[in-house]
């Protein structure tokens, strides 16, 4: 799951991208691959997989894992070509985090959450429109060449194009933000989207919108106060975590959002070599699911053993839950279920 962290200048990006990426202590998993961004890769972690951890004492325990993304504007471009490659370096990412400034600037300017949230929204609205209208032309220009093809293409294009138009992000229509014919064109408006309220250290509190945006969540995080906290020892940030009435650090509550936001479960594959959680979409089919394993063993796919992670547990382990008849035979058409133990048997 990547997810991709935008918002107006002085909103606290990097702030929020620090609190994030370092709640884990891992820092270390940042990328420096490229200098216009900033990535790093952190554990979501499971209280299941330690639980198999425990039982199967495997060489490799795998957590899945997300990854931030903090784009940046091109140095020396012009203002066009450097917004331009900032949208292009997150149109790969699976959902947005929208910072949105709810603390008073350096210079003392109050915020305006709402101007801010929909000045960027209507941003990428424009950028996804002309997209849009260039494709359009594009096809047209074909039809008049004799050309056939494109015809459901133009179609939902024309849909996109119309609720553009209106002001309307995309994915205010689930089913043109999901359509596979949409899928090459990375729309931004159509991404699902976290609004991610930067609050002051004292501010738990989400604001009021004249305004509010459709289809999107949003959450409080006190950027500053958890980016702090972030850099602490456990002992020192454990004073501020009361004193702040923090429960739940932003990066666990951010990925809890994230997975209802992508509909996202996981599943889990258990052994003496590795423990490991696979994260699907739920509705993931067990073939699709034996896929995201290995492309072998979904084309050889035969049958899927399978018990709930809450079966196992009550009977200890695979043996024991086999003899209570809670492991299931499934086939290729069975809906694989948030934590659900998978052994796939298939012949290549």
């Amino acid at each position: 799951m990547k997810l991709g962290i935008v918002g107006v200048p002085q909103c606290g990006k990097s702030t929020i991208f620090d609190a994030l990426t370092g709640a884990r202590g891992e820092d270390g998993d940042r990328s420096p691959a490229r200098k216009d961004m900033k990535m790093a890769a952190v554990t979501v972690f499971d209280e299941r997989i330690a639980f198999l951890s425990e039982i199967y004492q495997p060489k490799k325990t795998s957590f899945a894992k997300v990854e931030y993304l903090l784009p940046s504007e091109i140095q020396g471009a012009s203002p066009e070509k450097s917004r331009a490659g900032l949208w292009n370096q997150i149109r790969t990412c699976d959902a947005l985090l929208h910072v949105v400034r709810n603390f008073r600037s350096t210079g003392g300017s109050p915020p305006s959450h709402e101007k801010d949230y929909w000045q960027l929204e209507e941003e990428m609205i424009l950028t996804d429109l002309v997209v849009t209208e260039n494709r359009i032309q594009r096809i047209e220009a074909d039809l008049k060449r004799g050309k056939k093809e494109g015809g459901e293409e133009y179609d939902i294009l024309q849909s996109c194009r119309n609720i553009l138009e209106e002001g309307t992000p995309i994915r205010g229509s689930a089913n043109l933000a999901s359509h596979p014919l949409l899928k090459g064109f990375t729309f931004l408006s159509a991404k699902p989207g976290l609004v991610i309220m930067n609050n002051e250290d004292e501010d738990e509190v989400l604001p009021s919108w004249n305004r509010p945006p459709e289809e999107v969540n949003a959450i409080v995080v006190r950027g500053r106060l958890e980016q702090d906290i972030a850099s602490m020892s456990p002992e020192e940030a454990q004073e501020f975590l009361q004193a702040y009435h923090v429960t739940e650090s932003a990066l666990d509550r951010v990925i809890n959002r994230s997975y209802g936001l992508l509909n996202r479960i996981s599943f889990f594959t258990v052994g003496s070599d590795e423990v490991k959680a696979w994260p699907i979409a739920a509705g993931t089919s067990a073939l699709d699911a034996a896929g995201s394993v290995h492309t072998d063993i979904q084309k050889g796919f035969i049958r899927a053993e399978v018990v709930s992670f809450d079966d196992l547990k009550k009977y200890g382990d695979f043996k024991e839950a086999k003899k209570a008849g809670q492991v299931r035979l499934e086939g290729k058409e069975y809906i694989i279920q948030d934590g659900d133990i998978a052994h796939f048997r298939f012949n290549i």
